[in-house]
């Protein structure tokens, strides 16, 4: 058995993160642009990405790594650093390069306009001004959000039958290109808890099928859509099946949160498929209502019009 108790901590609530938004001049009014997310310890990293072959430079500099341990994530909005070519990934070097030498293997990540270079040097200048020993979650999760209306952050204490606990928490941005097929999301998680970088990779796979991968404003797939999973160890304690439950309501909240605040949308809809043959068919079905402008339609006229449901699960070929 293990005790659930949700923190308003965000990425911080993990022990030995911190995290913090600052203005970096990239958004108008001296809004939050950058952000970034520290721990004391090395982390293993797991992660999910777009599906898109016109991936982002973030991306490409992340996979060309192969197997690392990392301890600073560095996010920017306003620009999405995709389409940019070689440059982009050299940009990100350039970046990453003027960081303290005691941030081991820094990665970056970006969200917003595609087809423009980083700014690089209102980047540079910005991190400088990053307070490593800062806990602002909830700066850090307006500083990444782009055309998203409101932060979204989420945190579980996990406590064990033995007394022992250990912690995750996640923020993510997301309003706008939603169709995960792992829309510009982005969704950062953090982690005390003694897991291998195996385990929480393919936890995190499974997860993100039935939480991220089932979501859709708009049925258009990112450049640059990011999940990654970093855990520093820092608690001594795991338990799989508790360390599962608590990242999929993280990962289901933080999903529904983003549909919610789909550019445009007024409604909310979860679609529940039973009878189906398998699980396979079962989302088939489900995408198929989700991307329906028929259905969309009806559903925005708040019309009960169950005939659009059934014609659309007939064509889906199910």
């Amino acid at each position: 058995m293990y005790k659930l108790t949700q923190k308003d901590t965000g990425v911080c609530t993990a022990n030995g993160f911190f995290a913090d938004g600052i203005s970096a001049g990239l958004k108008a009014n001296n809004e939050k642009d950058m952000a970034f997310i520290f721990s004391e310890n090395e982390c293993e990293v797991a992660s999910v990405f777009t599906t898109n072959k016109m991936y982002a430079a973030p991306i490409k500099h992340f996979r060309a790594k192969g197997d690392f341990k990392t301890n600073f994530v560095l996010i920017n909005a306003k620009n999405a650093n995709a389409m940019t070519g070689k440059a982009g990934v050299s940009d990100i070097d350039d970046i990453l390069e003027t960081l303290p030498t005691n941030l081991v293997n820094p990665l970056m990540s970006s969200t917003g306009v595609i087809g423009v270079r980083l700014a690089k040097e209102k980047i540079i200048k910005g991190s400088k001004l990053f307070d490593l020993s800062k806990k602002e979650s909830n700066a850090a999760a307006n500083a990444i959000m782009t055309t998203d209306t409101f932060s979204k952050e989420i945190a579980f204490k996990v406590e064990l039958e033995d007394g022992s606990s250990f912690s995750i928490g996640a923020m993510a941005k997301g309003a706008g290109m939603i169709n995960p097929a792992m829309a510009t999301m982005l969704c950062f998680i953090t982690t005390d808890a003694k897991v291998t970088k195996q385990e929480m990779q393919d936890i995190l796979d499974e997860v993100t099928i039935t939480t991220f991968n089932a979501a859709s404003v708009d049925g258009d797939t990112s450049t640059n859509d990011t999940v990654l999973l970093l855990a520093n160890a820092s608690s001594g304690t795991y338990d799989k099946n508790a360390f599962k439950d608590a990242l999929h309501k993280i990962m289901l909240f933080l999903a529904r949160e983003m549909v919610r605040d789909g550019e445009g949308a007024t409604k909310l809809v979860t679609y529940e498929v039973t009878g189906a043959k398998d699980d396979k068919e079962a989302e088939v079905v489900a995408k198929a209502l989700s991307d329906s402008l028929l259905v969309k339609t009806a559903l925005y006229g708040e019309d009960p019009n169950w005939g659009r449901i059934a014609s659309t699960v007939g064509a889906s070929g199910v």
